[in-house]
């Protein structure tokens, strides 16, 4: 999913001088992405020629201002092509600059690159911004004029999607101004935050681990390990909660005057604008998952606490592993065993461009101090190829965000041939390919399990994966909606933010918790909340209709399911998820469809309960 002196010559992420400089580890010989096929290096020739070319390009396409509504169907399609390539080309330059600061977010002169950079590039595309405004200015008779000329066609997606932004655009000098602004406003602290959290470090008896290492910790067998980890993650937020508290406030306000100006109904509803989905598609997916609290995460969490052998779980036992299962590090060979085989058991030709990922460095495995947190496909540009970002710490979750991950990066290299303005697919749709490969793993590891014990744990990692993916992130969304909701009467402290996650918390996860005081900080690790408001729903809408379309899958209740799998991978955003749906029988309008979606949760628990 997407997301951004003197040089030395070596590519991709720079060993530090207390580490390695490759990837062999315990876990075997962990990969380090190779970027050169962006760009050979922050001062190379090839990205100095890049910006000379692309900068030349813009000068020359302003002579286009003010004269679009003129433009024949030929010359408008014509400079849509060139409007195009452009954006192609400073996607490349700011794709190279996200990823070397992902690498190592730590390193100041890493920082100083990229801010340079999404500066320089913030500057340029203030230049181009009459281009869509002046388009979407246009009356739909004129419009369609134009737009009979065949290549200017062959991009009526793109302006489809545009189009839907016609209400809420303003004037180009205000456009500009909110624009130039970002670099100081929102990109700023969300870089201050970013490089807060890289620089964390979590005491942990005689450990001083990162926070990804420290929350990989609550995963671990031994309770009192999972404790130690979750007190010390606690306090090592806690000591940033002036900070984090201050981040969110400006960013919260700073959405809601942008809001205002362009005249949104409610903070989620740009996203929903950008996802082209309607706020009440989004409130009833909500609503669906809400009012299956019970039924999912309630039922599944008090299993858990008598598996466990205690009257309440603490918030470090969310992700503990099931007594009496086989604990162990997954060394990466056999992870990618694993993953490239599920993908190959459903479609040689997508575990064919899997294979492309592992051979051709476009993954970033080790969890190195002052590496961005998390995971990420970051789908560069059509002429490239993605690249992936993971924190492997041998875990069958890190198994499960690998299949994660390369589902993401199949989507994006399948789609990739429609070219940079229609590849891209908004949020809701963008996590299709990513979970039906994590069920894709999934299955095939559950089907070759023939250990009781162990098929019971296989079967509650699904469960608490989709209860992470599902339940969780909608949690999550309506953390953001009260944040942003309370936020309009001014600015939150410390314990209010508190209060709403806690709130949240016990709302959806129910009442097999013991809600200590320590968990009210969590919500600030979240960056999501940061990065993308209210992007967190997309994982759920994603896991549902992900349910359904396996489902169709499983029951072989189409022909032909792999083909019309991978053609709609390939159409990338030139059609709409009704369209793309249509032909495996499902339609995300239907109001029972939701409900559908998390009968497939409930089923797991179901079996789970049988097993158990």
């Amino acid at each position: 999913m997407t997301q951004h002196r003197s040089w030395p010559a070596s590519l991709g992420p720079i060993p530090r001088k207390d580490e390695p400089s490759g990837g062999a580890t315990a876990l075997g010989d962990l990969p380090e992405w190779n970027l050169a096929d962006l760009y050979t290096a922050p001062d190379g020739a090839d990205l100095a020629a890049d910006w000379k070319a692309v900068e030349a390009a813009i000068a020359e396409f302003e002579s286009l201002r003010g004269r679009v509504a003129d433009l024949d169907g030929a010359v408008f399609g014509a400079a849509i092509k060139n409007y195009e390539w452009i954006s192609e080309v400073t996607g490349k330059i700011g794709s190279y600059a996200q990823l070397l600061q992902a690498g190592d977010v730590s390193d100041p002169v890493r920082g100083r690159f990229y801010q340079d950079t999404i500066e320089r590039l913030t500057d340029l595309g203030a230049k181009l911004l009459f281009f869509t405004l002046e388009i979407n200015r246009l009356d739909n008779d004129t419009l369609d004029e134009k737009m009979k000329h065949p290549q200017a066609a062959a991009y009526a997606p793109w302006i489809r999607d545009l189009r839907v932004f016609r209400a809420h655009e303003l004037s180009d000098d205000l456009e500009r101004l909110f624009l130039e602004k970002s670099t100081t406003g929102r990109t700023a602290w969300v870089r201050l935050y970013d490089e807060t959290l890289a620089g964390l470090r979590c005491t942990v008896g005689s450990d001083s681990l990162t926070l990804t290492e420290a929350l990989n910790r609550l995963s671990d067998p031994q309770p009192e390990r999972r404790k130690a980890a979750g007190l010390s993650i606690a306090a090592t937020l806690n000591d940033k909660t002036p900070l984090f508290t201050l981040i969110t406030n400006t960013l919260a306000k700073d959405k809601a005057i942008e809001d205002q100006w362009r005249s949104f109904a409610r903070p989620v509803s740009s996203r929903n604008l950008g996802n082209l989905v309607e706020d009440d598609v989004v409130d009833a997916l909500t609503s669906a998952v809400k009012s299956m609290y019970g039924e999912t995460a309630h039922r599944y969490y008090a299993m858990k606490a008598k598996w466990l052998g205690v009257e309440k779980l603490e918030f470090w036992d969310r992700n503990a592993p099931l007594p009496k299962a086989e604990h162990r590090q997954i060394p990466w060979a056999e992870a990618q065993t694993i993953v490239t085989g599920a993908y190959r058991g459903f479609s040689p030709a997508l575990a064919d461009i899997v294979d492309k990922f592992f051979a051709q460095k476009w993954i970033d495995a080790p969890a190195r101090p002052g590496k961005a947190s998390g995971a990420f496909s970051h789908s560069t540009v059509p002429s490239a190829h993605p690249y992936i970002l993971l924190n492997y710490l041998g875990s069958p979750r890190d198994v499960a965000t690998l299949a994660h991950e390369l589902g993401h990066g199949i989507h994006q290299v399948l789609a990739a041939p429609q070219g940079q303005l229609i590849s891209s697919t908004p949020l809701t749709l963008a996590e299709t390919a990513s979970v039906f490969g994590e069920m894709l793993t999934f299955q095939a590891i559950l089907a070759a399990e023939k250990r009781p014990a162990e098929k019971r744990a296989l079967l509650a990692g699904k469960v608490e994966d989709m209860l992470n993916t599902v339940v969780r992130q909608i949690a999550f969304h309506e953390f953001e909606r009260q944040v942003h909701d309370a936020r309009k009467n001014g600015e939150l402290s410390a314990d209010q933010l508190a209060e709403i996650w806690m709130s949240v918390a016990r709302e959806s996860l129910g009442p097999a918790f013991h809600y200590r005081d320590e968990y009210r900080i969590f919500w600030s690790y979240i960056s999501h909340f940061l990065h993308s408001p209210f992007y967190v729903y997309a994982y759920a809408f994603g896991d549902c209709l992900v349910n359904a379309l396996y489902n169709v899958y499983a029951t072989n209740a189409v022909p032909d399911f792999e083909t019309r799998y991978q053609e709609m991978l390939a159409a990338g955003g030139r059609l709409r998820h009704k369209d793309l749906l249509a032909p495996f029988g499902l339609d995300a309008t239907d109001p029972g469809f939701w409900r559908r979606g998390m009968k497939t949760l409930s089923g797991f628990i179901d079996q789970l309960e049988r097993v158990a």
